[in-house]
């Protein structure tokens, strides 16, 4: 297993970002675009990947982006790495348009560069966390080639409204794992539960799991990743 990290350039370039990258053999067929939460960084869920192996499963390059450092107004204005900023105790509410959109951007240059490194769309997974989470169906969604899958951790829907309109149909029906802690106090299960609705009721399959924890990941979560991610490679 080999651990890279690549550094960027320019924060409005979108092709940019500074990703931390693990490959589990050589020669990788398949790739996972995991986004991190608000205030933490692409080394955040590393430690996962020996934990989402299996039997004859494929080299699979894991691909850990940095958000770039905004301030963020809900935390005091304080500089950290977030996709966007959040305005305010209501998550899913008063949005940064600009900052959403230009992290869509930046992640979807990501998937392109992946392709570009010999990888089929259709063995791109993309993930994400919280925030990261949030940016990952916007991606996914709007992509306008048919991606392997979407992992959607303890989060919610951004622009759910503008969303309808701007899915791509190449990617109707796609795959979704999503996941939340029972007990989160950061993103509330109710919004979680609220995002799930919608993607069921636009047609995409949900494999939705609650866990006994608040906002984070926990080991079952994690075994169920790795099946998960087993029947899309």
């Amino acid at each position: 297993m080999n651990t890279v990290e690549s550094a960027g350039h320019a924060l409005d370039e979108p092709t940019t970002l500074e990703t931390v990258e693990i490959t589990t053999g050589n020669e990788p067929t398949a790739a996972v675009i995991w986004l991190h939460g608000l205030g933490a960084d692409g080394h955040d869920f590393e430690p996962l990947v020996p934990w989402l192996k299996w039997d004859d499963a494929p080299s699979i390059r894991y691909v850990f982006p940095h958000a770039p450092v905004r301030p963020v107004t809900v935390n005091g204005g304080m500089a950290m790495r977030a996709w966007y900023d959040i305005r305010g105790i209501d998550i899913d509410r008063d949005q940064d348009e600009a900052g959403i959109l230009g992290s869509i951007g930046q992640v979807t240059a990501l998937v392109d560069r992946e392709r570009e490194r010999g990888i089929e769309v259709c063995r791109i997974v993309l993930a994400g966390f919280s925030q990261g989470g949030a940016i990952a169906v916007q991606c996914a969604l709007r992509y306008p080639e048919r991606l392997a899958g979407l992992i959607a951790l303890s989060t919610y829907l951004l622009r759910a409204d503008t969303l309808r309109n701007e899915r791509h149909e190449a990617n109707a029906g796609l795959a979704v794992f999503q996941g939340h802690g029972a007990s989160d106090p950061i993103v509330p299960l109710k919004l979680g539960q609220q995002a799930v609705e919608m993607l069921e009721g636009l047609g995409y399959p949900v494999e939705s799991h609650v866990y006994p924890m608040q906002h984070s990941v926990c080991p079952e979560e994690i075994e169920h990743i790795a099946t998960w991610l087993r029947r899309r490679f």
